[in-house]
């Protein structure tokens, strides 16, 4: 980030939870109100019936290390998923210890050692990731048992010994207050911006472009199938990317004049992917691969055309080709 706030870059991020500034807000928060200025109000995004999508923001009072802005987000969804997903996590936590519990309190048990059982319930809580939210307590008690010393009737006089056998009992129970600061902070998350005249909500919008950059780095690994190449000279590495960088902006080219034509024409869908199955935003990557099987056959003797098989394209290829402005003659003219 500061090399990019050097060169005259901008960028808005996730500021990552490891950040002392992440830490003090969210202790802050425990005892105050932030003044939250509502920046997106929308109807829920999967679900007709569902509580809406509610976005709010506030700018930190005090910026990061760097003298950034840090803006931080709060989303209702994203606070009912996270104590959904923490719910789930404490039951299904609880649900293994008391498997576990009942496993140490069998009369043969083979966890007898504290530090053995201990380290099964430190895994129990390390893979729910509830270790904060759940105090476990192991408590050893003694059972005992007599029976007679010698063979005969028990009699006033008869000796008795006394047998006493470890037992342990594994008890758990909720960390409330763990649970309730948590609980305080569900649904935000902070984002850092170096470039101090964006508003709040052009901070949150800049964000959620996010996964349309992150599509296209993701398409370059599969669609482009960019692999690893031993390059030490720089100028080569910036000019192999900006040949990626160039193949990326046509492929966006493409697809937004595409879908742009396609909404211009009322045209709902395309039946684009394979076997012939309606696509409602079509990719780069399926028109290349409806036209990769049209080719042109020229047929030679001594240096010489005798006849052109000119491709026959299908009328998909010709209602993209028309939405693209591309005239078909460019498929059926001789080169």
């Amino acid at each position: 980030m500061d090399h990019l706030d050097r060169r005259g870059g901008r960028f808005v991020c996730v500021m990552p939870r490891s950040r002392l500034e992440d830490r003090e807000f969210r202790a802050w928060i425990q005892t105050h109100d932030p003044n939250w200025e509502l920046v997106r109000d929308r109807r829920h995004p999967r679900r007709r019936h569902g509580p809406r999508d509610r976005w709010w923001t506030v700018r930190a009072a005090l910026p990061s290390r760097e003298g950034w802005p840090v803006v931080w987000v709060r989303s209702s969804l994203l606070a009912l998923r996270q104590e959904q997903v923490r719910r789930e996590h404490l039951a299904r936590a609880s649900q293994d210890l008391e498997a576990l519990a009942a496993r140490v309190a069998r009369p043969r048990s083979r966890l007898r050692a504290r530090r053995e059982i201990m380290d099964h319930v430190q895994k129990v809580l390390t893979k729910y990731h509830v270790r904060e939210y759940l105090t476990v307590q192991l408590v050893q008690a003694q059972e005992h048992r007599f029976h007679q010393a010698g063979p005969g009737r028990p009699g006033p006089h008869t000796r008795y010994l006394r047998q006493t056998r470890r037992l342990w009992h594994l008890t758990y129970k909720p960390a409330e207050e763990a649970l309730a600061y948590d609980r305080r902070s569900d649904g935000m998350y902070p984002l850092l911006t170096n470039d101090a005249k964006l508003t709040n909500a052009q901070v949150l919008e800049a964000h959620k472009r996010q996964p349309a950059i992150e599509k296209r780095f993701e398409q370059t690994k599969t669609v482009f199938e960019l692999a690893p190449v031993l390059l030490k000279n720089e100028g080569r590495i910036e000019a192999l990317f900006f040949v990626y960088f160039l193949a990326l902006l046509v492929q966006a080219l493409i697809e937004r004049e595409l879908r742009a034509a396609m909404k211009k024409e009322n045209v709902e869908h395309l039946r684009i992917y394979p076997e012939e199955r309606a696509c409602t935003h079509p990719t780069a990557e399926q028109v290349f691969r409806l036209f990769s099987q049209s080719a042109r056959h020229v047929v030679r003797s001594r240096g010489r055309d005798l006849h052109t098989f000119q491709p026959e394209l299908t009328s998909l290829q010709l209602q993209v080709l028309q939405l693209l402005h591309v005239p078909a003659t460019a498929y059926t003219a001789r080169p």
